[in-house]
């Protein structure tokens, strides 16, 4: 099978054009071609000689999504539901949400996932394989086409734990933040985690200026562990550790976000622990209501607890906002699309 053209990063274009005999400049213009033109055919790239473009066309492919369903929500959130077209024909989700300051998109970076979280709709589905970087790109590109959009902010948010596929992630944001791809700031780029220690110390050791968004979702060991299985791997106490030094080594502020499952981890003295845990530290805590899966045992709290989990944190120096609830009526939540696609197609 061909190789996928969208997987390289500008240097790594450069040595593909002098393995096939090119001039490393030519890397620069394909990259915007792809990126910032978001062609989809090889004859599409009008400065490339007839026979360098026969040359891409016999060794490349530009991605191959298909578009297999599109949901569209009353307040504007769209979700897509994207074929890879591969050898399975494996299914992810993306999500585009429109804010007063532009486009975010969320995007999935596995086909599946591991982490098993108990609250999210990915959980009972198998992992199947890492997305390379040129597919974790294409949601992106597929989008903008889509809608005729300029997006502004990216989450990795969506399918998949970033960090358990974390070099193609890193290679993904090259292409996303370069000046001559995407060109989009880091600042404007958020990664989630369950909490991978090993790899948010490596992250810290890049010292990207990316936002790094640790879903926490309790202060005990116990309770977490209920929730997201990884907590027994990398519990509470070696997760913030690892984010003060992530902290520590590039200045910026974690974002931690806390989903609010009803008489789970929603009363004070949850916010309490929450408080004391969090403490000193440069952070941020995004309160999200938890989106109730089919056969999840966790349900959103109430109103009243939201609002006074918020207030609890903020009167005691911790900043908390409370996620703005998108898509709801189109079940935008990550892997809920997916997970019915692929019951539907078991009967």
């Amino acid at each position: 099978m061909k190789r996928n053209i969208r997987n390289y990063d500008l240097n790594d274009l450069k040595q593909e054009m002098i393995r096939i005999e090119e001039k490393p400049f030519r890397a620069e213009q394909i990259f915007k071609w792809l990126n910032q033109e978001k062609v989809m055919d090889f004859s599409e790239m009008t400065n490339l000689s007839l026979d360098l473009r026969k040359k891409l066309e016999d060794n490349y492919r530009i991605g191959t999504f298909q578009m297999e369903h599109k949901l569209v929500s009353k307040d504007g959130t769209k979700k897509y539901l994207f074929n890879l077209c591969d050898v399975e024909n494996n299914l992810i989700e993306t999500v585009l949400m429109k804010y007063h300051h532009g486009y975010t998109i969320c995007i999935s970076s596995q086909v599946g996932c591991k982490m098993g979280c108990k609250f999210c709709a990915s959980t009972g589905i198998p992992f199947v394989r890492n997305l390379e970087a040129g597919e974790i790109v294409e949601q992106i590109i597929a989008v903008e086409r889509e809608e005729k959009i300029r997006i502004s902010n990216i989450v990795f948010m969506g399918i998949g734990e970033p960090l358990d596929n974390f070099e193609n992630v890193m290679k993904a944001i090259e292409i996303i933040n370069h000046p001559k791809g995407l060109n989009i700031g880091a600042r404007h780029i958020s990664i989630s985690t369950s909490g991978l220690v090993p790899k948010i110390y490596e992250l810290a050791n890049r010292q990207m200026q990316c936002t790094l968004s640790i879903s926490l979702h309790s202060s005990n060991n116990k309770t977490r562990s209920a929730m997201m299985p990884i907590n027994q791997t990398y519990p509470i106490e070696e997760l913030i550790k690892a984010c003060q030094y992530y902290i520590q080594k590039t200045n910026k502020r974690i974002s931690f976000e806390y989903a609010l499952a009803k008489d789970n981890n929603d009363h004070e003295e949850d916010a309490k622990a929450l408080v004391k845990l969090l403490k000193g530290m440069l952070a941020h805590v995004n309160l999200i209501p938890i989106n109730p899966i089919e056969e999840g045992k966790y349900h959103k709290s109430t109103n009243e607890n939201i609002l006074n989990f918020r207030d609890y944190l903020n009167a005691h120096g911790i900043v908390a906002t409370i996620r703005r609830e998108l898509g709801s009526d189109i079940e935008a939540a990550c892997g809920q699309l997916r997970r019915q696609n692929l019951s539907k197609n078991k009967r």
